[in-house]
């Protein structure tokens, strides 16, 4: 009797398939099934919720350090403000001191004269003028000039013929400009139209008004 012959197809081995090749197919379908099903209503809003909470404390965190930094400068400045205003006449002091040194020497100067006196005293008028100069200090001239009240004083009037009134007769005290602004108004004495002046100015228009006119050349002449 002849044996009968198994086909091909059953006794090939390539055709023969490996069980855990087909566990790890099933599994990495299911992972991809896993990873492809969406997020449902609820775990969508709770992560976009996790999202703006992290954005919030990142926007909390740099507004305290903007807060920080902003006392910060403010200390700074008024720290700034309050030396600049216990320090603001260093300077000032500074060129004053020897002309004040010099006024000293002067008056402790032995064997002092007169002359000695008057020419230590104009000496120091002159450093003090300088100095007045250097910070651009100026006198406001007064003398002769009409009265302008954003600039003098006026102490009193006086009657005066030589002068127009309203105009400066004397300075009492002098006037001081920093940086073309008044520090000090000049002290001063203004003049004003004397009782006489004014009544014959006032007699001479009276005259002048009074004056019969000349009669015209054209004017006939009556016999």
């Amino acid at each position: 009797m002849k044996k009968e012959s198994t086909p091909q197809s059953e006794t090939n081995p390539e055709s023969e398939t490996n069980p855990d090749d087909e566990i790890e197919e099933l599994e990495i379908e299911e992972e991809l099934e896993i990873e492809e099903e969406p997020l449902d209503e609820v775990d969508l809003l709770k992560l976009q919720l996790a999202e703006k909470s992290e954005e919030i404390k990142q926007l909390i965190e740099k507004n305290l350090r903007s807060q920080a930094d902003t006392e910060n400068f403010r200390k700074r400045i008024r720290k700034e403000k309050a030396d600049s205003i216990q320090y603001a006449n260093e300077n000032f002091i500074k060129q004053i001191i020897p002309i004040s040194e010099n006024l000293d020497r002067a008056l402790t100067a032995p064997n002092i004269t007169i002359e000695n006196l008057k020419e230590g005293v104009e000496m120091i008028a002159r450093q003090f003028h300088d100095f007045l100069k250097k910070v651009d200090v100026k006198p406001i001239p007064s003398k002769g000039k009409k009265f302008d009240p954003s600039i003098h004083e006026a102490l009193s009037q006086i009657e005066s013929d030589e002068h127009e009134e309203n105009f400066i007769v004397e300075e009492y005290a002098k006037g001081y400009f920093l940086n073309n602004r008044v520090i000090v108004p000049a002290k001063v004495v203004i003049a004003k139209n004397s009782a006489d002046k004014s009544s014959a100015n006032e007699t001479l228009i009276d005259e002048q008004d009074t004056i019969p006119e000349e009669p015209s050349q054209d004017a006939e002449i009556t016999s």
